[in-house]
């Protein structure tokens, strides 16, 4: 994997997507890499945290790649739209939680890179937009439905029909992101949440994960009873058990063992 870099340290791992003379635009072979990397995590049971990133001082990633892209037919061009939503769609269902760590443009693809992750941390110099409509496309790698879930429909059209980028300060607003820090301060930010996470018992995490993502799409009725099945499904696990009993006796609990 080239355009990937996958760096584990301990329990939290940091994807970088590394095509900086590009700004990290994403072709096909980044979305291989990608796809590639999002299964080595997904084995990989000792990592509980994945933090994405981009390469270079410039950006995350600022887009897909419109040479590329250019001379699409149609159907090539759904195609394309597919395996971008494949990868996407496995990077937000991935079992464990991914923070994004946007250092720089996060436009089109990029943004919409960004948004499949559960959390996003941004520099105060990233900038963030969904310009297709400039360039006679759409957002094709789910740009139309996660912004719209994540700010609401009208500021989502908003940004999609008039193609203007926006600023770390008003994606901060529109809750588009989570915190903004200087851009020093951004990767020891996502590493020191990555492990506070990490630090919870697994299991449940994974869990809260899988509850909210599959509550989100269904009715209360159904969604509260995803929950009721996962909250029932902790109460098997030694994790659970050693936390409790720890809280009872009111010591520190001992390291959770992901079982």
């Amino acid at each position: 994997m080239t355009h990937v870099l996958l760096e584990k340290n301990g329990q939290v791992a940091i994807a970088t997507v590394n095509r900086p003379n590009a700004l990290n635009a994403l072709n096909s072979a980044v979305l291989d890499d990608l796809n590639e990397t999002l299964d080595a995590v997904a084995a990989d049971e000792e990592i509980r945290v994945l933090v994405l990133t981009g390469a270079g001082e410039k950006a995350f990633v600022a887009g897909a790649d419109i040479a590329e892209m250019s001379t699409l037919t149609k159907a090539e061009a759904e195609a394309f739209g597919k395996k971008g939503n494949d990868v996407f769609r496995k990077l937000e269902t991935l079992p464990i939680p991914v923070i994004a760590a946007v250092n720089g443009y996060a436009l089109g693809g990029g943004c919409e890179l960004c948004m499949a992750c559960d959390i996003r941390l941004c520099s105060d110099t990233a900038v963030f937009g969904q310009p297709e409509t400039g360039l006679g496309i759409t957002p094709g790698f789910g740009g139309t439905q996660r912004l719209a879930r994540l700010i609401g429909a009208g500021m989502a059209k908003q940004m999609i029909y008039s193609g203007k980028n926006i600023k770390a300060d008003e994606a901060y607003r529109l809750g588009l992101v989570n915190a903004v820090y200087p851009k020093e301060e951004l990767m020891p930010a996502a590493q020191k949440l990555a492990l506070s996470i990490a630090s919870n018992a697994p299991i449940a995490v994974r869990a809260c994960k899988q509850a909210i993502n599959e509550g989100l799409d269904a009715p209360m009725d159904e969604a509260i009873v995803i929950e009721e099945r996962l909250f029932g499904s902790c109460f098997e696990t030694e994790d659970q058990r050693e936390g409790m009993c720890a809280f009872l006796e009111k010591r520190k609990h001992e390291p959770y063992q992901n079982r």
